[in-house]
């Protein structure tokens, strides 16, 4: 029978432990009884209000030396404001959980189950001993995980793992990693985890699972916390003879050629149809662009797994950045091949997949490609080049009517995923480029036309449809076949030189485009940003959507950044310091560098535009002040949309010009200046909506 000495000493050692906070629920209603607010509790606790919503619905925990004054102040409430019908008792933290008879690896906790009720103190107690800081973000309270759509992936695509072994996933889950090097991390993911995620494609491939380290997490496994050296962060790599780099290649595991950086990929090839890959990211090094997940390295584990989570339900898996990711989309919906049966040998052998690009590069027309492309430098090409690119224009001053300039405002109308929305339903070449002399134009086939377009006339307050400078075409010039047709549209006659046209089509973003709207719409709602608002109730809800959930916010952004990402990445040119011109650079071996998609996307986008100013000048006789990408500023006699755009007796926004809404292709408010300012900015050669929107709006070529 054990002696008093020994229980006293197995207490103690349970009171050593880190502090057991009562269920989250629980907290919330003793705040809620305490009359006390989320805000107010953040600033008791010098944190955020954000950090106190998620301790109340469980996706994270605070740390000491907050969690120690977390739980006395729960122990103060609970002595005041007991559970109804329940028995007093000493304390509202529960009593610890009895030790687990499983592995640790396999053990799943949830950051929202129910804990173990509290346990009244039935004998005098012994003074507690001082309890040591927290080591562990692990939050107390446990629940089976919820199912999986795929039982082959229980936990989830992806998980954070933290310091001290926490590998926080979706919904909640937390799994116990015993890893304590890189080579056991990947084999653990691979074996124990349960994470992937399944193919967007039938004959596409499953997600590679996705482990994203902290900075303690990293240390730990023997990796720098940062990474440091003259190139750019992205660039940077761990160099061939660095420890760990040394105990993956000795452990028969490879890396690809970006080596280990912060998107390290680690695997083997292939055993029959099991991939043995793991898609690593390292917070500390910057894997998470602030640009395109504002905020989410700040947050807690549980946090960024939230918001990871949710992009790679909605969208991918994250493979690097969101360029990357964006690309990545595309062959996952769009797989290259396909299973076909070899009738000589009747066995089931890759084919090439009706629709996709195929496996091979290819190379792009002269006028298509950028001028340091072999296919230029090579053939000494002079006829020139695509410039189908954004907008950049603002209206010359002395073009301002005197009624213009007492307009106390000007406005900025930016339009969700223009790019996005121009992906929709766009046929694109899927075959090389055959060269015509003086082809008869047709709109239905994609390609470069060398055409003239000079003679067709535009009014001078709004930007040419054929330059993104807005400038009138001087002479010939190369365009792609949205700019073309467009002249045709406005009523002239086009006569092609010469074209680069392509024989095999087809609409290859469209499941791009659906899936990414689908997220872009979906996550919108998710921050009260819905279809059925009315346009005044959309504002409002713009304006305030990215206070409703941070974490959600990210998520958006990151949608956002995908798009004009993945579309750039199409065209991504050489990087680095030791390139020569000529040389062929990796993207050119991808199937995917394909310049006269990007061009198509982007000149569907700008004329779009066009189609929308011209319909509003007609409508309205308001004219635009500057245009810079997908943002367009107008002056306004006020500080709303709702001041100037057209709207029918009905109440009813008139078609063809500018409309509010969440869907992509439709506009919401991106800012309002004074405009006076405006005026002044653009006597000195500025173009205003750069200024509204805060900073430039291109289609970033890659990463």
């Amino acid at each position: 029978m054990a002696s008093e000495e020994e229980l006293f000493a197995s207490v103690d050692a349970l009171l050593n432990e880190e502090p057991h906070l009562p269920p989250p629920a629980e907290r919330a209603r003793l705040r809620e009884a305490a009359g006390i607010t989320q805000a107010r509790l953040a600033t008791a606790l010098k944190t955020t209000t954000q950090s106190v919503k998620n301790w109340e619905n469980g996706r994270s925990e605070p740390k000491s030396p907050r969690l120690d004054a977390y739980q006395r102040l729960l122990n103060g409430w609970a002595a005041k404001y007991p559970a109804p019908g329940a028995a007093p008792a000493a304390s509202v933290a529960g009593a610890a959980p009895a030790a687990s008879t499983e592995p640790a690896a396999s053990r799943v906790e949830t950051a929202d189950a129910p804990q173990a009720p509290a346990v009244a103190a039935a004998a005098p107690t012994r003074p507690a001993t001082p309890r040591p800081a927290a080591k562990s973000r692990r939050p107390a309270t446990k629940k089976a995980a919820q199912p999986a759509a795929d039982p082959r992936f229980p936990h989830g695509p992806l998980a954070v793992l933290d310091g001290d072994g926490c590998a926080y996933g979706v919904d909640g889950i937390v799994l116990d990693c015993p890893a304590s090097t890189v080579v056991e991390l990947v084999e653990w993911t691979l074996r124990e985890s349960g994470l992937g995620a399944p193919k967007l494609n039938r004959y596409g491939k499953d997600s590679d699972p996705l482990i994203v380290l902290t900075a303690a997490a990293a240390v730990k496994l023997g990796l720098p916390e940062r990474l440091e050296g003259h190139e750019q962060r992205r660039s940077l790599r761990l160099p061939e003879d660095h420890p760990v780099v040394k105990q993956v290649v000795k452990a028969k595991w490879r890396l690809t050629q970006r080596g280990f950086g912060p998107w390290a990929r680690i695997y083997r090839k292939a055993q029959g149809r099991e991939r043995q890959c793991v898609q690593l990211a390292i917070l500390s090094w910057d894997a998470l662009d602030e640009r395109s997940w504002p905020g989410v390295s700040e947050m807690e584990p549980a946090d960024i797994a939230r918001v990871l989570g949710v992009y790679a339900t909605r969208v991918i898996t994250p493979r690097g950045s969101t360029a990357v990711s964006g690309l990545e989309l595309m062959t996952a919906l769009r797989p290259p091949t396909r299973a076909v049966r070899d009738e000589a040998s009747g066995n089931w052998v890759p084919g090439h997949n009706p629709g996709s690009l195929g496996t091979e590069p290819m190379d792009p027309a002269p006028p298509e490609a950028t001028s340091e492309h072999p296919v230029v430098v090579n053939s000494g090409w002079t006829g020139g080049f695509l410039n189908e690119e954004a907008y950049q224009w603002v209206r010359d001053v002395s073009l301002l009517t005197d009624e213009e300039c007492t307009l106390p405002f000007a406005v900025g109308l930016d339009l969700n995923t223009a790019f996005l929305a121009a992906a929709a339903r766009l046929v694109v070449g899927l075959s090389a480029p055959d060269h015509f002399v003086g082809p008869k134009f047709n709109p239905k086939i994609p390609g470069s036309w060398l055409v003239d377009l000079s003679h067709v006339e535009v009014d001078p307050r709004l930007p040419s449809p054929f330059t993104p400078d807005g400038t009138r075409p001087t002479g010939p010039a190369w365009y792609q076949t949205h700019t073309v047709a467009y002249a045709q549209e406005l009523g002239y006659n086009v006569a092609p030189l010469e074209g680069y046209l392509r024989r095999e089509t087809g609409a290859y973003l469209d499941p791009w485009h659906d899936r990414l709207k689908a997220a872009y719409v979906g996550t919108l709602a998710d921050l009260g940003v819905t279809k059925d608002l009315s346009d005044a109730e959309f504002l409002l809800a713009m304006e305030r959507h990215k206070d409703v959930d941070p974490a959600m916010a990210a998520v958006l952004a990151a949608i956002k950044a995908t798009v004009k990402g993945g579309i750039g990445k199409l065209r991504e040119r050489p990087q680095g310091k030791k390139y020569k011109e000529g040389e062929r650079w990796p993207a050119l071996q991808r199937p995917t560098w394909r310049p006269d998609i990007r061009a198509a996307v982007i000149s569907k986008a700008r004329v779009n535009m066009h189609r929308k100013l011209r319909n509003m000048a007609t409508m309205t006789g308001l004219y635009p002040l500057a245009v810079l990408s997908d943002c367009v500023v107008y002056p306004s006699p006020g500080q709303s949309p709702l001041d100037f755009l057209p709207y029918a007796a009905s109440g009813k926004p008139q078609p063809g010009g500018f409309r509010l809404g969440p869907t992509p292709g439709l506009a919401k408010l991106e800012g309002v200046q004074s405009m006076l300012w405006a005026v002044d900015l653009m006597e000195q050669g500025y173009n205003p909506a750069r200024h509204i929107k805060g900073g430039d709006a291109v289609l970033d070529e890659g990463e």
